[in-house]
């Protein structure tokens, strides 16, 4: 079994989940204006579901197909949110994902927290590409994307249907020689 990884960083600790984060993700993913702004979490975000989600993180690590981070800050190891390079393809790319609490926005921990992933991409996994997409009605997630030097690839319009709406995406991504291996 491999070592699942922790990154420090000035304010934050990136972790794996536990079982006891799972009240705290399903109060903060639970909120309506979290779900809201993401592709995949669902609302109402029911009993049951942060434990789910948090027993598949392990065997996405140990198959090399993505490792979830809990984002933690320093030192009281409060719990903001989450970030994850998901469905990875081995020396290729992979997807980063994330998303924190609404009591925890416009506190700079997203992009903290994202550079240091991407970082760990590049350096540890060995991956030469990483993208990202927001939806086109959340401007501050390509705030970050853009601060993390990544490059917009495009649109696809009306190309997710969330809450019964089609959503257009942006996306982005940054290549292995582009990223910035001094931070």
């Amino acid at each position: 079994m491999k070592l699942y990884p922790t990154l420090e960083i000035d304010r934050l600790i990136l972790r794996p989940f536990t079982m006891a984060d799972a009240p705290d993700v399903q109060r903060l993913a639970g909120d309506r204006a979290v779900a809201d702004t993401t592709l995949a979490i669902p609302h109402p975000y029911e009993d049951g579901m942060a434990e789910a989600w948090i027993r598949t993180h392990r065997d996405a690590f140990d198959t090399g197909n993505g490792v979830h981070f809990a984002i933690t800050r320093k030192p009281a190891g409060t719990l903001v949110g989450a970030i994850s390079l998901m469905g990875v393809v081995p020396g290729h790319q992979a997807e980063l994902g994330y998303w924190i609490g609404v009591p925890f926005w416009n506190s700079g921990y997203c992009t903290e927290a994202a550079r240091a992933v991407i970082g760990y991409a590049f350096s540890d996994i060995g991956l030469i590409r990483v993208h990202c997409c927001h939806f086109r009605r959340n401007p501050a997630s390509g705030r970050v994307m853009r601060k993390l030097g990544m490059t917009h690839e495009g649109c696809r319009r009306r190309h997710i249907v969330k809450w019964g709406r089609a959503e257009d995406i942006e996306m982005y991504g940054i290549l292995w020689e582009e990223w910035d291996f001094s931070d």
